[in-house]
């Protein structure tokens, strides 16, 4: 109809759950719940995962879901500008933790590359991530002590540019505080570019963050802001109090 516009996402759905291991269940559960509801109306189904300790668990969970895992494709929502092998490399802890069991058949698309710099590699990475299915279907997040998510950090170089909403989906060449230093991750228009975002959090000192970013206050301070103020995709932000990280069952 002329004149109509597309409904607005709700304010963000908060998920308790009693530990991090029932957190990792339910998240688990819900990703492939999401992936199968796309496989049967399309050919494929698209997935952003994130690195760190926090997801582990519930990646190997997710792990074990049975889903037609061949026609599943993922990335990751940003990566450290090392090597795929070096221990603080995002991919590897997804290739160790997710693609196994039933999920060793999906497909990774990974955001390392041959450029030797993160600003080189920026466009190669998101040629490969835009032959993705996209919308993607669901993004996993984190969020930082310091209010970051993805690599989209409080202070780093080009952070407005990376939070403009209007801006064309990419990666974006980010800096991160602590070692190592030099990351990629996609910027807020290639986040927003999906069915559903779930964000991962656990622990009080996360909850306190939590809360001052749905408090007033610019998005460049706390840029996961910028997720949960848009209206345009559904987030889901799952939350325990066991702020321990779940050992790999």
């Amino acid at each position: 109809m002329p004149g109509a516009t597309k409904p607005e996402a709700p304010a963000p759905r908060l998920v308790r759950a009693a530990d991090a291991q029932a957190q990792a269940a339910v998240l688990a559960g819900a990703i492939a719940s999401e992936l199968r509801h796309a496989l049967a109306r399309r050919a494929a189904a698209s997935l952003v995962v994130s690195g760190g300790r926090t997801p582990a668990a519930m990646l190997a969970q997710l792990a074990r879901q049975d889903l037609d895992w061949t026609r599943v494709q993922l990335t990751l929502a940003d990566e450290r500008w090392v090597d795929a092998d070096d221990a603080a490399s995002n991919e590897a802890l997804v290739r160790a933790s997710l693609l196994r069991e039933r999920a060793a058949a999906a497909r990774l698309i990974g955001m390392k590359n041959s450029a030797p710099t993160p600003v080189a590699g920026a466009d190669a990475a998101w040629r490969a991530i835009d032959a993705m299915p996209r919308p993607f279907d669901v993004i996993i997040l984190g969020m930082g002590d310091d209010g970051h998510t993805a690599s989209l950090f409080p202070g780093s170089v080009g952070l407005a540019a990376a939070l403009d909403p209007d801006a064309p989906p990419c990666c974006v060449a980010m800096q991160a505080p602590a070692a190592p230093r030099e990351r990629l991750s996609l910027n807020l228009a290639a986040l927003l570019r999906a069915r559903r975002i779930c964000i991962q959090i656990s622990g009080a000192r996360k909850w306190q963050v939590y809360q001052r970013a749905l408090a007033a206050g610019p998005a460049e301070e706390m840029p996961v802001r910028a997720l949960l103020r848009q209206q345009s995709v559904p987030v889901d932000v799952y939350w325990c109090p066991d702020g321990a990280p779940a050992a790999l069952p």
